[in-house]
């Protein structure tokens, strides 16, 4: 036996390597325009790639031009996929000269996938006896995989062997085919039978033994829905299982020895170098290059490092077309432009817009006055017209080579839509600083200049006044306009400069460039649509409300034997605790009154009539006033709607928030809430459609803890509180209780928030000690689920931050709090946010591919609210159906293709002419 080591192959992934390099550097320029951020991190990538996997053969394979041959075999194959980011189709050519430039040999041929060919070379290495590695983490790779044959995944510098295959699909490489072939694959849009995943294709394939007799014996299966399929979409199966094997046979005309490792080269690779513009990257590698016109970029030098200090900069005052100009060639020259909007309102839908300013490099900045007024109302003659700025500036919003950086730019944006202006390309540091920091602090400007930059900027206050002397933005002089405005715009171009290299070194690039900076114009969309609400209806329930508080209101004197302000905590108190000598009362030290919060009360009421009134007073009222009275006033004079705004940083998991008005807090389990949302309605000829998930927070507890018996359940279709009432109280499914059931629900939800024996007796009215019995029966039933919970919670006190399936991390600092209370929520949080963080994520990806899905539907339907785990659109009556169709898929598909769940997400969609009624 010969002590030679093998020699060995590298087969890499090269398209996938565009796409992460891409994802992975902010938006860089050479002088003259084009983009080039994914060259140079694809570049840096090749050049690690080498020095840590030194090779004898090495070689770069690519996707052609154009589709395959399974295009042909099935027309809709990727047919789901969009086009690539316009500022990367011109980076694929340079890319390719890149690999060229670093001496690499560059594989591709028309009609075959990278994929084929990478199989093609791995079986030829494999047969002259070479040790195979193809770098890439694309799971449809994994059939390849043999003892000479794995994987590299660059993702997590992870070998993958035929363990870590059958780990993946359940079993090994030579299954995988058939196993794709049955679960499909969403990403390639490859069909599948629906309603298998890969689990239960894993079981029937191992049970079976391959595809050919799963189907020739699919009779055979007891489950009916699954048999029912199995028969019924044989021939996709067959079909599907064409489109996912790879083929290894493809009449390659370069060799393996074309492949021949060698070193750099650098007189190959300086002109590379210096037609890119690369000179930092050159003289890393020591390579002498003549740049003329190199421009600054993110990844060659922090250019706010050379910044005058915040408080030392004379801004500009931007009044005539010539300096307007003058700025824009500031940001051709540059590549990047902050922008930040003046306005009169916070609210979005009734700013007027003011003026605009702008910020080419730290320190340089100005505002264009565009609507300011004189004491007297009158238009000030000194400042450019609306239509001339919007003439000069909109070729450089819409300019995709130059990045457009705002901060809460979903404001800006729908204010800019407004008034005719657009913009395309951007950052926003708000979401920078959310997705690499949620839960640690604010994310207000104020608090991360001085946070960051250490220095407090203008108070709007100073510049508008208060109370009132108050005067709106456009009545402020413009001088002092000028010093609050162009600051804000200054701030938030150091912000990027200090946020965006964080992303990759933190690994939240995929969290912002997939789904935080997306969603901003699909957001702005949203709020600009509104919802119609029925004026007259809601007149109706407010009179309700106030006849149904005036009888609550007698109820309570006459059990409380006097009449007393029912809204005072201090007479309220006073009457429960020493009138009526009700047990429990807390005194406030620093007022001295009682306190009567919603959590007193509800403890109260088990135990007197009283205070169970009050909180039904309390909530009548608080429907009346916070909905049926603001929303009539709430409804725009222009587009006779109701506009919502979404908050994107108001929760650390990741949720959406909404305020003017607050839709997410009317109530869905009392008539009173039912009715508010019948309140909402259609314009006419359309229908509003709901769209929601189905108990998606106990399907990702059941992935996310692997306990297999809640993930079989969820697949099997079965009613999963009924199941866990079987599983911890011993009862059969059939006949079982209303009741029985109701309690396991409780529990259901109570573990995933991390509720305690306490907590879940109060919930239930029981006992503490049976609580605990049925949450120790619990744990006892599914122990992966209480194992999961300690790793949760080990985990954040390790980290002090928890992490949701697609990398958003929640920043937990009560974890180290000595305060047991906040430590003991910090606990319960790292349970909990990561479950609820992936929800809000999984949502928000079906709301960002929504908008194409429905128009490459040739549909019309408008997405018009976000409540948690539910969308309502507004749809013409003749689409609904395929509307529908297309929403369901889209929202139970939304994980694909960077997550594969072990449970399926399903969705339940409803029309009616009432958010009410479709729900």
């Amino acid at each position: 036996m010969s002590d030679t080591p093998s020699q060995s192959l590298y087969l890499i992934d090269g398209s996938a390597y565009i796409f992460r390099a891409f994802h992975s550097l902010p938006m860089m320029n050479r002088s003259d325009g084009t983009p080039v951020n994914a060259v140079r991190g694809f570049t840096q990538m090749m050049i690690r790639l080498r020095e840590d996997h030194p090779s004898d053969y090495f070689a770069v394979i690519f996707d052609p031009k154009g589709g395959s041959f399974r295009n042909e075999i099935y027309d809709l194959y990727k047919a789901n996929r969009g086009a690539p980011p316009e500022e990367l189709v011109p980076q694929f050519p340079l890319v390719r000269d890149a690999t060229r430039a670093l001496g690499l040999p560059v594989v591709e041929i028309a009609g075959y996938e990278a994929d084929d060919l990478i199989a093609t070379y791995a079986r030829l290495g494999e047969e002259r006896g070479l040790d195979v590695f193809i770098v890439s983490s694309d799971k449809d790779l994994m059939q390849l995989v043999t003892d000479k044959v794995k994987m590299l995944d660059p993702m997590k510098n992870l070998l993958i062997d035929a363990a870590g295959v059958a780990e993946k699909f359940g079993l090994g490489p030579e299954h995988v085919v058939d196993i794709q072939a049955l679960a499909g694959d969403s990403s390639d849009n490859v069909p599948g039978v629906p309603g298998i995943g890969v689990k239960t294709a894993a079981q029937l394939i191992e049970e079976y033994g391959d595809l050919d007799q799963l189907l020739a014996r699919a009779g055979e299966i007891k489950q009916t829905k699954r048999r029912e399929n199995l028969i019924e979409f044989a021939d996709q199966a067959r079909l599907s299982r064409e489109l996912v094997r790879l083929v290894t046979t493809v009449d390659v005309d370069m060799d393996i020895e074309d492949f021949t490792h060698k070193p750099l080269d650098p007189a190959l690779l300086k002109p590379f170098l210096e037609e890119m513009e690369f000179r930092t990257l050159a003289e890393r590698l020591g390579i002498e290059v003549e740049i003329k016109a190199a421009k600054p970029s993110s990844s060659d030098g922090d250019v706010g490092q050379a910044a005058k200090p915040l408080g030392d900069c004379a801004y500009e005052m931007v009044t005539d077309l010539e300096a307007l100009q003058a700025w824009c060639a500031k940001a051709q020259a540059s590549f990047r432009l902050a922008i930040d909007t003046e306005t009169t309102s916070i609210n979005q839908m009734e700013a007027a817009l003011v003026g605009i300013s702008l910020a080419t490099m730290p320190g340089e900045a100005c505002y264009i006055p565009l609507a300011h007024v004189d004491e007297f109302g009158q238009p000030i003659t000194a400042q450019l017209s609306m239509d001339v700025v919007r003439d000069t500036l909109m070729p450089l919003l819409l300019d995709p080579s130059i990045l457009k950086i705002g901060h809460n730019l979903k404001y800006d944006l729908v204010v800019l839509r407004r008034h005719r202006f657009d913009i395309s390309t951007y950052d926003d540091t708000m979401l920078l600083s959310f997705a690499l920091d949620g839960g640690k602090h604010g994310h207000g400007m104020d608090e991360l200049s001085k946070r960051y930059l250490d220095h407090v900027p203008i108070p709007y206050k100073d510049v508008a006044g208060t109370g009132k002397s108050a005067v709106t933005f456009d009545q402020v002089p413009l001088d002092r306009a000028t010093a609050y405005a162009a600051e804000d715009a200054d701030l938030t171009l150091r912000f990027w400069h200090a946020f965006k290299p964080r992303l990759l070194s933190e690994g939240v690039v995929s969290l912002y460039e997939t789904i935080e900076r997306p969603l901003v114009p699909i957001l702005a969309e949203m709020e600009r649509a509104g919802v119609q609400v029925d004026v007259d209806l809601l007149r109706k329930l407010s009179n309700d409300f106030a006849l149904t508080s005036a009888d609550l209101e007698k109820e309570i004197y006459g059990i409380a034997g006097e009449s007393f302000t029912i809204g005072s905590p201090k007479q309220l108190g006073d009457i429960l605790f020493n009138k009526l000598g009700l047990e429990g009362g807390k005194k406030s030290a620093k007022t001295g009154a009682y306190s009567t919060d919603v959590s007193v009360l509800e403890d109260l009421a088990r135990v007197h009539l009283l205070p169970a009134k009050v909180v039904e007073w309390r909530q009548v009222n608080k429907l009346r006033s916070t909905y049926t009275d603001a929303l009539q006033t709430q409804i725009n004079g222009e587009t006779g709607r109701v506009h919502t705004s979404y908050s994107m940083t108001g929760a650390q998991t990741g949720r959406l928030s909404s305020t003017d008005p607050n839709l997410q807090n009317i109530p869905i389990r009392t008539p009173e809430g039912r009715a508010i949302r019948g309140a909402f309605i259609a314009k006419p000829g359309h229908k509003i459609l709901s769209a929601d998930y189905s108990q998606v927070e106990l399907r990702l507890a059941a992935h996310m803890a692997q306990e297999t018996a809640l993930q079989q359940a969820f697949h099997d279709g079965q009613d999963i509180h009924a199941i866990t009432a079987a599983q911890v109280f011993n009862v059969p499914l059939e006949g079982m209780a209303p009741e029985t059931r109701s309690r396991a629900k409780a529990i259901n939800f109570g573990i995933i928030y991390g509720i305690s024996a306490f907590g879940l007796a109060n919930n239930l009215g029981i006992e503490r000690g049976q609580a605990q019995a049925f949450i120790t029966a619990y744990f006892a039933r599914f122990p992966g689920i209480q194992d999961f919970m300690e790793r949760q919670k080990e985990f954040a006190r390790t980290h002090h931050y928890v992490k949701t399936l697609f990398g958003r991390k929640i920043h937990l600092p009560g974890m180290a709090d000595k305060n047991f209370q906040r430590r003991g929520f910090a606990e319960r949080q790292a349970i909990n946010a990561p479950i609820q963080g992936t929800a809000a994520d999984i949502i928000k990806r079906a709301m960002i591919r929504m908008p194409s899905a429905l128009h490459e539907a040739g549909l019309s339907a408008q997405m018009l609210l976000q409540v948690h785990d539910e969308l309502i659109f507004e749809v013409p009556e003749d689409e609904a159906d395929l509307a529908a169709a297309t929403i369901k898929q889209i929202m139970e598909q939304a994980c694909a293709p960077a997550l594969e769940l072990s449970v399926p997400l399903t969705a339940e969609a409803g029309v009616a002419d009432s958010w009410m009624d479709a729900h």
